[in-house]
């Protein structure tokens, strides 16, 4: 599955570095936030701030890259 990225600001109060997840019929399957370098619990992290559709609804992981966020969404969105 390909995902396409694109940066955004998102108004969360303390991160505004942020993600739009487009699946292959440019629909927005997520929105990932790039926590700060001060966030005490995962600092420089990608945090889904949401998921939509298959992604709606499950634990919001943290990642340690945009790569491995990707591989992770585009996993859970192939699962039949």
């Amino acid at each position: 599955m390909t995902l396409t990225l694109h940066p955004i600001r998102v108004a969360t109060g303390f991160d505004e570095e942020g993600m739009l997840v487009l699946d292959e019929e440019e629909r927005l399957v997520a929105v990932l936030v790039r926590l700060s370098d001060e966030n005490e619990v995962a600092p420089g992290q990608w945090y889904l701030e949401a998921g939509f559709g298959r992604l709606e609804g499950i634990d919001r992981p943290t990642f340690s890259s945009l790569d491995m966020a990707r591989d992770w969404i585009g996993q859970r969105l192939s699962r039949t």
